[in-house]
This record gives structure tokens, C-alpha cells and sequence, in this order.
């Protein structure tokens, strides 16, 4: 509980604030009595400090990025746009250093740091946005777009440098770049400033070492660009706005390492993610006869089973049907479908999955007919995807009704075969079922009716 009294501190997050201050108070101390702005140039130096920069943001992007996706959060993705950004072009400003790619850098060079930081602006601003609802697959359907055109920019900047194509090609260098400075700094410092402003109203709404680093980190990347706009070119004002990035990320990256493993960047959730509602389908999966197989054999051709299933099974369930496996425990296997809400033909995902798992794992149960045979549970509704558990045992799954019900029915299904609740059928009316009657549901008041599911024949499966 020690992090906890960390972080609620108020004393830390003043501390915080003034060690922000420090960095624009020797800026202008520098400003001020130019003969204290010591002149260092050391290209070693600089390609290493920089270089190192652009890895470490990179990193975060990339764990961010990777967070973003699984779980649909559109925050997150912005945030690592935000890191990708300032990586990108970090990059390119690290070849800029006289002897690595050319003698004398060109204004394309110079500008890539100013220019990565002022579009990580734009991106945090867009992460501070508080999204719902149906905006939630929308937005990552745009931030899918946005990286693509990132990493186009960059690309196009990276070669129009090294080309020293027009308009990138001058060697008038800072003088023909200083107006552009300061064009670019003055609005991106402004975006910084209301992103951590935002960043810092939900910190006092629910306190966490992970936005406190990036309400930091927001705050420094404003103050590289202040310092950007004022240094001299290898003068201790220079060097002080490329320390100021390695400090930006380096916090965040500590925030990163002292959160547990899981779910790491969990403090960053939009609402929906933590704690939102979808329409899903939810997928059960046993081996019927388990526990007899069980006390048959022993545990290393117990475990030889399970994986030679799980390897058949796994793989048309998630990547040819897109469901997501919440997770595995013992010969029981729970997918969900539309949990990040961008696959409104979640039913039909789930049905066609359930027929290829049963499909894919006969072909197993033919080469060894003493082993167990799958049994497939579906249902469809209206279920809470939440964040549960604290640190060290946090887990993003989704709970309510429809989640029991599917696992009850999976408990009636027949072995070899698929069986669905109400609320899918409704869903796929192209199906061929069965009944298989009214089923007393342990933990329901009024018996359900359960089908088995024979094929999809006409439905067609978007995607596929």
C-alpha cells in the first residue's frame, strides 16, 4: 500500500509541479546572462542522447500501441501516436548530427524534433478527450488512419532530407527555421498545456502514479519546445530541451515498470473501457468426460491432451473469427466477441467459431478416440466490460447474465457439438437448429430454451 500513500500525496504532486518550474526558471536564467550558456559541441554526444530519446519513446509507443488495440481504448492510442510521433521524427533528428548521413544538416533535419513534438501535440490533446459509447470503435477506426499517415509522413520527411528535396533541402540553418519555431511551438504548447490540465482533473478524480507521469511528460515535451524556440545551437540552453525529452519519457517509462505486469496502462482507460456496456457474444468451451480422463492418466498426458486441443482449437476461434479469448482454465476455454464494440456481427462470429473449434478439434478426436470431445456453450446479450481485481491480480473481462447463461448452456450441449441461447438465434436467422427443449438453467427463475446449432448455411459471416 506504500504506492497508493505515494501517489494520493498532495505534497507530491506540489513537489511534482515545482520541479516542473525549475527547467523554464534556468531556461531564463540562461536567457538572461548569455555568458552562463556555455557553448559544448560534441557530436558524439548528441547522436547518443538523442538516439536513446527516440528508442525509449518508441518503446512506449509501441507498449501503448499494442495496450490500445487489445483493449479498443481510443485514449491509449492516441497517447501512443503521441510517443510515435515524437520517436519518429526524434529519429531523424538523431541523423542530423554532422557525419552520420551528411556533413551539413538541412532545415528538413533540424525541424523534424520541433515538428515530431508539435503533432505529439495534436495527439495528446486528442487523448484527453473523454469518449463513449459508439464514438469508442470509431475513434480507433481513425487512429488506425492516423498512424498510417504518421508513418507515411515520416517516411516522406526522411526521404525528401536525406534527398534534400525543396523545401527541406536549405543549409540556412537555425535562420531560416526560426520563424517556423516558433510557429510550431507556440500552439503545441498550448495543446500540452490542456492536455495535462485535463490529464490532471482526472488524476484528482481517481489518483495514479501512470497520469501523474504523463501530466509530467506532457509538461516537459511543452517546455523542449519553449526551450526549442530560445537555445543557441550547441549552447547549454541547446543541449537542456533534448534532456528535457529523455526526463519526459524516461517518467513515463517509470511509471510503466512500477505497475504491475498486467494491464499495465490500465490507469489511462477511458470509462467505457473500465466499466462500459456492450451487446456481445460469449463463447464456453469444455471437454465432457474431463475429470474422469483425468483420474485415468497421469498429469503429463493430461497436459499433452489439453495442448494438442488448444493448439487446434485456438487458432480459427481467434484469428480466422476475431473473437478474443478471455481466458483458459484447465480443458475450459471462454471467447468473447465484440468486447472493444467493432464487430456488430459478434453472433455470427461466435457461431461460425464454435462450428470450426468443433470442426478443427474432431480431427484430433478421430486420431485418439479415448480422449474427451469439446462441448460449445454460446450466448448473446448485454454484459459489463470491466477492469477486476487490483495490483497484481487485475484482469479486463466482461460479467453479467449473458456470460452465466452461456456457461450453463455450454453445460448442456451435446459433445462434438454447438449449442445456443435464445438471444443468439435471434441473431442468426439464416441458422439450422435443433431444439433441444426447455432447459432448467441453474441460477434462472424460468426454464430457457436451448438449440443446437447444425450449421450457418445461408448466414454469411462478415469478414470472412
Amino acid at each position: 500500500m506504500l504506492e497508493h500513500r505515494f501517489i494520493y500525496s498532495p505534497a507530491m504532486l506540489v513537489a511534482t509541479m515545482v520541479a516542473l518550474v525549475l527547467p523554464l526558471a534556468g531556461l531564463a536564467l540562461l536567457i538572461r546572462e548569455p555568458q552562463l550558456d556555455v557553448h559544448w559541441e560534441h557530436h558524439p554526444s548528441h547522436f547518443w542522447l538523442v538516439l536513446a530519446t527516440a528508442a525509449l519513446s518508441a518503446v512506449l509507443a509501441h507498449g501503448t500501441g499494442a495496450a490500445a488495440l487489445q483493449r479498443g481504448d481510443p485514449r491509449v492510442l492516441m497517447v501512443a501516436l503521441a510517443f510515435l510521433s515524437c520517436a519518429s521524427f526524434l529519429g531523424l533528428h538523431a541523423l542530423a548530427t554532422p557525419g552520420v548521413l551528411l556533413d551539413t544538416p538541412n532545415v528538413g533535419f533540424v525541424l523534424a524534433t520541433p515538428v515530431g513534438i508539435a503533432i505529439g501535440s495534436i495527439f495528446a490533446l486528442l487523448s484527453s478527450l473523454q469518449l463513449s459509447g459508439s464514438r469508442l470503435p470509431e475513434a480507433m477506426r481513425w487512429g488506425r488512419w492516423l498512424r498510417a499517415g504518421l508513418l507515411a509522413l515520416m517516411v516522406l520527411w526522411a526521404i525528401a532530407s536525406i534527398s534534400r528535396l525543396p523545401p527541406l533541402h536549405s543549409t540556412k540553418v537555425p535562420e531560416s527555421a526560426d520563424g517556423i519555431l516558433t510557429a510550431l511551438a507556440v500552439p503545441a504548447v498550448v495543446l500540452y498545456a490542456v492536455a495535462a490540465a485535463r490529464y490532471l482533473r482526472l488524476w484528482r478524480k481517481r489518483p495514479s502514479l501512470m497520469l501523474l507521469s504523463m501530466i509530467a511528460a506532457f509538461a516537459l515535451l511543452a517546455e523542449a519546445m519553449v526551450a526549442l524556440v530560445f537555445s543557441r545551437n550547441w549552447a547549454l540552453s541547446w543541449w537542456e530541451w533534448h534532456a528535457l525529452l529523455l526526463v519526459a519519457f524516461c517518467l513515463v517509462m517509470g511509471g510503466v515498470r512500477i505497475q504491475w505486469h498486467e494491464e499495465r496502462f490500465a490507469d489511462l482507460y477511458l470509462a467505457d473501457t473500465v466499466s462500459g456496456r456492450r451487446e456481445l457474444s460469449v463463447l464456453f468451451a469444455d471437454l465432457q468426460g474431463f475429470t474422469t480422463f483425468s483420474e485415468n492418466h497421469e498429469p503429463g498426458e493430461i497436459t499433452a491432451m489439453l495442448n494438442t486441443y488448444f493448439e487446434v482449437a485456438v487458432p480459427p476461434v481467434v484469428r480466422r473469427h476475431g473473437g478474443d479469448v478471455d481466458r483458459i482454465i484447465g480443458d475450459a476455454l471462454m471467447v468473447t466477441f465484440n468486447k472493444r464494440g467493432d464487430q456488430p456481427d459478434h453472433a455470427a462470429r461466435a457461431a461460425a467459431a464454435g462450428l470450426a473449434l468443433q470442426e478443427a478439434t474432431a480431427v484430433v478426436q478421430a486420431a485418439h478416440p479415448d480422449w474427451p470431445r469439446f462441448r460449445v456453450g454460446i450466448n448473446s446479450g448485454i454484459a459489463s466490460v470491466s477492469l477486476l481485481g487490483t495490483e497484481g491480480g487485475r484482469t479486463h473481462t466482461v460479467i453479467g447474465d449473458t456470460v452465466n447463461v452461456a456457461s450453463r448452456i455450454e453445460g448442456k450441449a451435446p459433445g462434438g457439438g454447438v449449442a445456443i441461447g435464445p438471444g443468439t438465434k435471434a441473431l442468426l436467422p439464416g441458422a439450422v437448429t435443433e431444439s433441444l427443449g426447455l432447459l432448467q438453467l441453474k441460477g434462472k427463475a424460468e426454464p430457457l430454451e436451448v438449440y443446437h446449432l447444425l450449421s450457418l448455411e445461408s448466414h454469411r459471416v462478415s469478414g470472412e
